[in-house]
């Protein structure tokens, strides 16, 4: 008789609990270093690329000199292919080994950044990119699995603290250097910064990592592939399009509609028809891991969710070019990069409960004041609420990701781990489409049809000066309309002039005005989306309870407290 799927997945952790001590007796005690090397430098490519080709977005509709729908797949592509790839890479680790996947995902990337560098046409750029996403998709959920195979129980938490500072650091440099780049117009420098990381990290990796394969080879589950390819990817190009197109538009819902079926057909095939699953589906059922990943759900929507805002905020509203917006959200990196080895540490010891109840209970009276910016509020006061905004995502933001994965069997990492990063990936790419149909649903009809008008004309208009719909740094607030409103006005007699510009003013401020009001309420949002990770925080595993780390968690004996 054929031993089905659970029996498995049972006999295996059986297994893998028996062998997890001897594991960490013997295992080698500088090669947990060195994984964590080669993982972080293969990483931080990744997500700095994330966040850097952002900045460049409307020079690259300069340079190809095509529309903002054409321009807008450079960006799309990138998180189409990343997410539609994640939900694979857990099976291809297993069958082929997580090593060789994560290396084939690094250099497929930056073979990628390669060609976006050279890319001639708008087309040749987004198919770079897509094959970016690609790789991306590949390596991104198999850093973790790895770290966690590498370390003892009893350093997860350390482990991952260190290597969540690349989580954090990277998507903050990302606009500093995009912006730096782009300012001395060398945009297609920004693709190549890939190139010398990525080369490093496939270096590493091949030096430093061994090859961990399942104990079973996994079977290949085609069903399950095309649905996973057709939901997430049908769901994700939604998403994508809905602040743009409309909620309500034709096409958005039909692929929606879609991605809806396709995803409860892929979870139905997952349970009850195939025996190995691509995704294992199943974990849901395990208490912590459930838990924690309905909070990292919630946090995606409190975190990244609202971290889009403050850039539009700073250039749009406030008048910051690229470059000092990116050295304002520093501020939120710098914090994070205190806390999330500290909290790492703190994990070890004693568990995700007190870390993240803190975490949320801060990042709600942050969220709270960020509902309460205005136009002209100082730019002091607002680095001073993103450096407690870095505080509170170091303290949560791996925390969560650690615990759901404590919560899952050695032999099943790989499959954890693309579990985690697909859904809440898509999670993460819905909450930033909500947020900004809620943003931009503030503005008056009148006032949306002007600012869109303006946003594409924007890259046929040849000036350099900065402009802030609120304040533009360094002029009067009476004279703070754009340059090529008063080269229009060039001409015209005195008071005519006078009285158009009082005009222009005045329909600024009330754009202003109703920005600012959209970003009450989008941050107000948030706030309650950290409310409920805070409340959901209470029920993981930790202080004041007995906390015994993943060993408690697997049911396996505790590590030993000495060396290796």
């Amino acid at each position: 008789m054929k031993l089905d799927y659970s029996s498995r997945l049972m006999s295996l952790s059986t297994s893998a609990a028996k062998i997890s001590h001897a594991h960490e007796e013997d295992a080698d005690p500088k090669y947990k270093w060195k994984v964590l090397i080669a993982v972080m430098f293969g990483i931080f490519m990744i997500i700095l690329d994330s966040t850097v080709v952002n900045v460049a977005f409307q020079t690259l509709r300069n340079e190809f000199g095509r529309p903002l729908a054409d321009t807008q797949w450079v960006l799309s592509i990138y998180v189409l292919a990343l997410g539609i790839t994640t939900p694979v890479t857990g099976y291809l680790g297993d069958r082929f080994g997580t090593k060789y996947i994560y290396l084939i995902g690094l250099a497929m990337f930056a073979f990628g950044s390669l060609l976006c560098g050279i890319a001639p046409t708008l087309p040749l750029l987004i198919a770079a990119r897509a094959l970016q996403g690609i790789g991306g998709g590949l390596a991104q959920p198999l850093s973790a699995a790895m770290l966690y195979r590498a370390f003892p129980m009893r350093e997860i938490g350390k482990a991952l603290g260190i290597f969540g500072i690349v989580l954090t650091v990277a998507p903050a440099l990302g606009p500093i250097l995009g912006g730096l780049l782009v300012d001395a117009n060398l945009w297609r420098a920004i693709f190549f910064l890939n190139l010398p990381v990525g080369i490093t990290g496939v270096f590493l990796g091949l030096r430093f990592l061994k090859n961990d394969k399942a104990a079973v080879k996994p079977a290949f589950d085609p069903l399950g592939l095309v649905l996973a390819v057709v939901g997430f990817g049908s769901v994700l190009y939604a998403a994508s399009v809905a602040e743009s197109s409309g909620w309500a538009d034709p096409s958005t819902l039909s692929f929606f509609a879609v991605g809806v079926v396709s995803l409860i057909a892929f979870a139905i095939v997952e349970l009850k028809v195939v025996k190995e699953p691509l995704l294992n589906l199943r974990l849901f059922g395990k208490r912590v891991f459930l838990n924690a990943t309905l909070i990292g759900y919630v946090a995606t929507v409190a975190l990244f969710g609202a971290e889009f805002l403050m850039p539009v905020y700073l250039q749009a509203l406030r008048g910051r070019t690229a470059l000092e917006a990116g050295m304002t959200l520093l501020a939120v990196a710098a914090a994070s990069a205190i806390t999330t080895p500290l909290a790492g540490r703190l994990y070890d010891k004693i568990g995700p409960r007190p870390l993240v109840v803190v975490g949320f209970a801060l990042l709600c009276v942050n969220t709270w004041q960020l509902a309460q910016l205005e136009a002209l509020t100082p730019i002091t006061t607002i680095l001073g609420l993103l450096f407690i905004r870095g505080l509170a995502v170091g303290l949560t933001l791996q925390t969560t990701f650690t615990t759901a994965l404590g919560a899952v069997p050695r032999e099943q990492l790989a499959r954890g781990s693309s579990l985690q990063n697909s859904t809440r990936f898509v999670v993460q790419a819905l909450a930033v489409a909500a947020l900004a149909t809620v943003l931009t649903s503030s503005l008056s009809p009148a006032m949306r049809e002007q600012q869109e008008k303006a946003r594409e004309a924007a890259p046929m208009v040849k000036s350099t000066a900065r402009f802030g719909i609120c304040e533009t740094p360094g002029v009067a607030a009476e004279d703070n309309v754009p340059e090529s409103a008063r080269a229009a006005l060039a001409g015209v007699p005195e008071a005519q002039r006078a009285a158009a510009l009082a005009k222009i003013r005045a329909g600024l401020q009330t754009i202003c005005d109703e920005n600012i009001q959209g970003f009450e309420n989008t941050y107000r949002i948030t706030f309650y989306a950290s409310l409920v990770a805070l409340l959901l925080g209470l029920f993981l595993p930790g202080w004041p309870a007995k906390w015994a780390g993943r060993s408690g968690q697997q049911g396996a004996p505790p590590a030993p407290s000495g060396g290796h």
